[in-house]
């Protein structure tokens, strides 16, 4: 199975999170994409689709996902797996914690691909998040703020736990 992971980034805290779930997937930096530079036919090149974001302001995508999403709507994603990450800051947005993630399945959805990869909010502090479904984070949730001390932990299990 050809794994591409590809990532939103402002600060680069999510494309550093996006090369350190490279390396729990053993997946070389040549399969992983700054979305603001991907091409529709890199991503359909790959089977399963690992997607980042961070939330900025009050719930919204990292800016280079605005047309990463459009780039992914055109693409055909029939029978792919897709697997996302998101980062955000529980203790000042809790009320918005990693949105991202619910607001890129939202547009996927119905794309004809498989969305894999949910997390229990279990071990999370936060009000609120447009990421949660049934009680789960839609992927994995990471807070590299106020809990950095936990993402190479949470990476390992989110990673073991993904149908390879």
């Amino acid at each position: 199975m050809k794994i591409g992971i590809f990532y939103g980034s402002s600060t680069g805290t999510t494309e550093d999170v996006a090369g350190r779930i490279a390396g729990a997937l053993n997946v070389g930096s040549s399969d992983i994409h700054n979305v603001a530079k991907a091409e529709v036919s890199v991503i359909e090149g790959y089977d399963f689709l690992v997607l980042g974001s961070s939330t900025w302001g009050s719930g919204e995508l990292q800016d280079d996902w605005y047309d990463g999403i459009k780039k992914f709507k055109s693409a055909n994603l029939a029978g792919k797996k897709i697997a996302l990450f998101g980062l955000g800051d529980s203790g000042s947005f809790s009320d918005t914690f990693c949105d991202a993630m619910g607001i890129i399945k939202g547009e996927l959805s119905g794309s004809g691909a498989v969305f894999v990869g949910e997390v229990s909010t279990a071990d999370y502090t936060f009000d609120s998040s447009a990421s949660v479904e049934g009680g789960n984070f839609v992927g994995l949730a990471l807070d590299e703020v106020n809990e950095g001390f936990k993402t190479d932990d949470r990476i390992a299990s989110w990673v073991a736990s993904l149908p390879l």
